[in-house]
């Protein structure tokens, strides 16, 4: 597909996401909708159809109430780049994926549906944009998902070469920075909640720890911690003290973060076992 290039302002070539769910937003219905991620807030799309160019099909695994869970994404050529993005065991993905598994020339346009079903479902209808046929494959509950996949990004051409020969879901995490992982580790051992951290990050003006310095993310592990040991210690300046000397000075002799501080948990639950 050769797109003509248009000069003067524009937008940051950043790819378009649509979420696709069933819901309202002040009034209005939709079946998919955008996300500003600044305000938290969702932005219904009122067109339910998307005509473009299938370009690519990944899995993707996205942290959702501190656990991994597995996205299917449809990336699509048109006036933009769209990333439709939904759970891989969702109707939408399934419906999609039985249609998409027909076509055998991807290099054709391609119309892309949401419909509204029962109790908050979306089913995907798909037809071919040139002749507004629709493309249509009976559901089966012996059909082998993974595979499915498989053959769609053989066809796509992308990967093909890195695909495995055994019927497993091909699994593409998205890279992830070491102080992320640091924050989200340490997050998920001391059950603090997701939205705190959020929030948090907001005021540093970023939504991300990985575009912050070390010294703001030890101050970010040093308030999360010490929210858990809220109630658990009857002197918060004792908590604060063990964690100096279990946790910060731990780690700079070597001791592994996490190590460190399960080792302060358990302490700060002894002496309150203690005292009680």
């Amino acid at each position: 597909m050769v797109t003509e290039i248009k000069l003067g302002l524009c937008n940051p070539p950043e790819p378009i996401y649509l979420y696709v769910n069933q819901g309202e937003v002040d009034g209005e219905s939709f079946v998919w909708y955008k996300f500003n991620i600044s305000q938290e807030k969702k932005i219904p799309v009122p067109q339910r159809a998307l005509t473009g160019y299938l370009s690519e099909l990944r899995l993707t695994t996205k942290e959702f109430k501190g656990r991994d869970n597995l996205k299917l994404d449809i990336v699509v050529s048109a006036d933009e780049l769209y990333v439709i993005r939904t759970g891989v065991e969702t109707n939408f993905a399934k419906s999609f994926l039985l249609a998409a598994s027909l076509v055998q020339d991807f290099s054709k346009p391609l119309i892309i549906v949401a419909n509204a079903g029962d109790e908050n479902t979306v089913f995907c209808n798909l037809y071919d944009a040139a002749t507004k046929t629709k493309i249509y494959r009976e559901w089966s509950r012996d059909l082998d998902w993974a595979t499915i996949i498989r053959d769609i990004q053989s066809l796509l051409g992308g990967a093909s070469s890195t695909i495995s020969a055994t019927p497993k879901l091909s699994v593409v995490p998205q890279s992830v920075h070491p102080q992320d992982l640091r924050v989200k580790n340490i997050r998920t051992l001391l059950d603090y909640p997701l939205d705190l951290v959020r929030e948090w990050l907001q005021f540093q003006d970023t939504n991300s720890p990985s575009q912050l310095h070390i010294s703001k993310i030890d101050e970010l592990v040093k308030t999360m911690c010490l929210a858990w040991a809220a109630g658990k210690c009857d002197h918060p300046n004792h908590a604060e003290s063990l964690y100096q000397n279990l946790v910060v000075d731990a780690v700079v002799s070597g001791t592994d973060e996490l190590t460190a501080i399960k080792t302060w948990m358990q302490q700060l639950q002894a002496v309150k076992t203690g005292a009680s």
